[in-house]
């Protein structure tokens, strides 16, 4: 599995039947391929859908998702205006959204939506999901392509919502955000405590309980 695959297959451990789910664009949308077959999750999105589902067969005009691709619509589903879309979002009705990240720091602020420098096609509704959601989960490779690590002391880059993330899921970790501090939770097979804090950056505690990452199968 690539690094990509592992997150996305230890994501869907998260979702629970019944859940109501926002799923952000990219990695994101590969998380409901690996849910167990006993879990059955009704996916929202923004631009004014409730119960997504996989595009099967060929694509329907202007049926797309947030992200502007093709995608398929499950049996009971809703269409709605963006009006009523983000009344859910912004009411609470949202149990999980599960995002991309730039960085992610041990406050539980996200920065997700702009590069300074960089053109932006527009913040869509991360701001409004990750205030209005229950849980708020950013899946994200641990490191840039440079290197440089992703979870970090404090972010640097424009935030998308001040102490809102709850769980950070990457291909070497899971960690909780709690009380200002990063709780190490689960850590992939095979690495030790001091590779992962080297390529963190900041500071983390390590749980009572931790355990080694879940790995979940292909598909």
């Amino acid at each position: 599995m690539t690094p990509k695959d592992r997150i996305a297959a230890r994501a869907a451990k998260e979702l629970m039947d019944g859940d109501i789910v926002n799923l952000g664009i990219g990695l994101p949308t590969q998380i409901p391929q690996y849910l167990p077959p006993d879990v059955e999750i009704t996916l929202q999105s923004e631009n004014g859908f409730l119960g997504l589902g996989p595009l099967d067969g060929t694509p329907v005009q202007n049926l797309v998702n947030a992200g502007g691709n093709p995608c398929g619509i499950s049996p009971g589903a809703a269409f709605f205006d963006s009006a009523m879309s983000f009344a859910l979002i912004r009411g609470g009705h949202i149990d999980v959204t599960i995002l991309g990240g730039l960085q992610v720091d041990q406050h539980g602020n996200l920065a997700n939506w702009k590069v300074p420098g960089k053109m932006v096609p527009g913040m869509g509704g991360a701001m409004d999901l990750v205030t209005g959601a229950r849980k708020v989960i950013v899946v994200m490779e641990h490191c840039a392509k440079d290197g440089s690590p992703k979870i970090l002391d404090r972010c640097s880059l424009p935030l998308t919502a001040l102490a809102k993330v709850h769980r950070i899921i990457t291909e070497l970790a899971v960690f909780d955000i709690q009380d200002d501090k990063l709780i190490l939770q689960e850590i992939a097979p095979d690495l030790s405590i001091e590779s992962l804090a080297q390529k963190t950056g900041a500071t983390f505690v390590i749980s009572n309980t931790l355990a080694e990452m879940i790995q979940g199968a292909s598909t």
